[in-house]
């Protein structure tokens, strides 16, 4: 076995188990709310696209944990986020949440990882924000001279 290959597997253990690290918040869902109202806090989904689209909290940012492979572009970061605040991050069980506070972590940002996800959130108050559908494009009409000779 290569040298350089043991030192890829040890950093993806060290980096795993770093990551393992990152507890969920004691903050209850009563505390969270009071922080984003009082704007201490921003609400940040790491859910999927197609889960936001399906329905997102009400002001929450979204940001797909899977824009955070690979550490995250820091000038995107900086424009979505904002640093002098809390951020919590949540999906739907936990465990992305708990990904995207580490990787935000080593950008310097303030992050606290909910447990409780989307749906919980939706029972606790925070108010639903569904996408408008999209507008269709409106159907081009044919020339009437075409729509005479059609006949």
């Amino acid at each position: 076995m290569s040298i350089v290959f043991i030192m890829v597997v040890l950093m993806q253990v060290s980096d795993n188990a770093a990551r393992n690290r990152i507890e969920f918040t004691k903050d209850s869902l009563k505390v969270v709310r009071e922080n984003v109202e009082k704007n201490k806090a921003v609400l940040v989904d790491v859910r999927s696209e197609k889960e936001w689209q399906q329905g997102h909290i009400e002001g929450a940012i979204f940001l797909p944990v899977t824009s955070l492979r690979k550490g995250g572009d820091p000038k995107m970061l900086a424009k979505k986020l904002p640093k002098k605040r809390i951020l919590y991050t949540f999906c739907m069980v936990g465990m992305r949440a708990r990904t995207a506070a580490f990787e935000l972590e080593k950008h310097g940002y303030t992050v606290r990882a909910l447990k409780p996800g989307y749906e919980d959130l939706l029972k606790a108050g925070f108010q639903n924000e569904e996408d408008e559908p999209m507008e269709q494009p409106a159907k081009q009409e044919a020339p009437a001279a075409q729509q005479e000779g059609a006949r």
